[in-house]
């Protein structure tokens, strides 16, 4: 079966494969659709009101520091061997997409791992950045794995953001749970914790090791060469500005909690799936280094759901109509990129309500006919 890579890029339109002949059963398929398009994300269009509203933080702590625009309606798409089977909404609806930016910071550390940027992952960061983010005995011993495992423990204020304010986080009660709690930090490495303050404290070490903008590596060596549009964009904050080799330049953020962060379609996120259900190679070239998939994909020990910066479904325990070597990219407000290696699927969807995933996930394995 052909991959997507042989497909005209951007901006042809994906012609869609009959579902028989990707062995997906049509009327089933078409339930699967139905069921994204019946489950639309409770988040409100007006995503700056959300956020100053305080979904995430009350204020002070809630002040938006990037660009923010409203979210349009429920979209996505389904790919089968790479080749699109169904569609539903204007897949070419640029939004912003929150956490799945931290995936996509995860594919950017294997390019510069690759590249020898970061040779050894368990290596402490303070040998390769010297910024003062990494001085002392707590953060001087954060490595990059931890960073990339969420496990890092990382203390500071970075662009004007405490750590302190996604202390205590808990996903689950995502918008209602308390957070910002002063508990006392472990030693880096021992404690697993959603906090952007230390993703975006791991874009800022990205962007010292490459020397540029993480934008433009992130479109010569993944965008262009999938054929992505040019339509997304990858934003950081008001304050995130800094000199790297003598030049201003914007470090970018691992979400949009407070503004910033990936702009971008259903379209442009399916050709990053498909190239992550690809081991990293598109048409033949390998633009992620062997193994580098496999490293995402390992759970980590102290959340065996999270691997580097992805969501797994280790033992099918987060979605259990997937599959165990299911891998999700996960932005809030409901913005998923699905891959599932054993069925050859890649998923996004927008504005979905993410409590019925696992829904949906069914509805598509109930399609598939092998």
């Amino acid at each position: 079966m052909p991959d997507l890579a042989v497909l005209p890029p951007h901006p042809a339109p994906l012609p869609v494969t009959e579902p028989a002949a990707l062995d997906l059963d049509p009327a089933a398929l078409a339930a699967a659709v139905a069921h994204a398009l019946m489950h639309e994300s409770p988040w409100p269009r007006d995503i700056r009101a959300h956020l100053e509203g305080g979904f995430f933080e009350p204020p002070p702590d809630n002040a938006i520091l990037g660009p923010v625009r409203p979210r349009g309606g429920p979209n996505g798409l389904i790919l089968r061997h790479g080749r699109l089977a169904a569609r539903w909404g204007d897949t070419r609806q640029v939004d912003m997409t929150f956490s799945v930016a931290k995936s996509y910071l995860a594919i950017l550390a294997g390019i510069a791992h690759g590249d020898g940027l970061i040779p050894d992952l368990d290596a402490r960061v303070a040998e390769l950045v010297d910024d003062g983010g990494f001085e002392g005995p707590h953060n001087g011993a954060v490595t990059w794995r931890h960073l990339l495992q969420n496990t890092s423990e990382w203390e500071g204020t970075l662009f004007g953001k405490s750590d302190l304010i996604d202390r205590g986080r808990n996903l689950q009660v995502e918008g209602q749970g308390r957070k910002g709690l002063p508990r006392p930090l472990q030693r880096p490495g021992s404690h697993w914790e959603y906090n952007d303050v230390r993703v975006n404290r791991l874009s800022l070490a990205l962007l010292r090791r490459f020397g540029r903008p993480l934008p433009g590596v992130f479109a010569e060596r993944i965008m262009q060469p999938i054929g992505a549009s040019a339509e997304w964009a990858w934003h950081g904050y008001e304050t995130s500005w800094v000199e790297v080799a003598g030049r201003r330049v914007q470090s970018v953020s691992g979400g949009g909690h407070w503004g910033g962060g990936v702009f971008i379609h259903a379209e442009d996120q399916a050709r990053i799936g498909q190239l992550v259900l690809q081991d990293g190679v598109w048409a033949g070239q390998r633009l992620l280094p062997e193994g580098w998939v496999a490293q995402c994909r390992t759970p980590c020990a102290l959340n065996p759901q999270y691997g580097l910066l992805w969501w797994l479904n280790t033992g099918r325990s987060r979605w259990p109509a997937a599959s165990a070597e299911s891998h999700c990219f996960l932005g809030a407000g409901g913005n998923v990129t699905w891959v599932d290696p054993a069925a050859g699927i890649v998923a996004v969807l927008r504005w979905t309500d993410a409590t019925r995933l696992d829904g949906f996930m069914a509805a598509v394995a109930a399609a598939l006919r092998s």
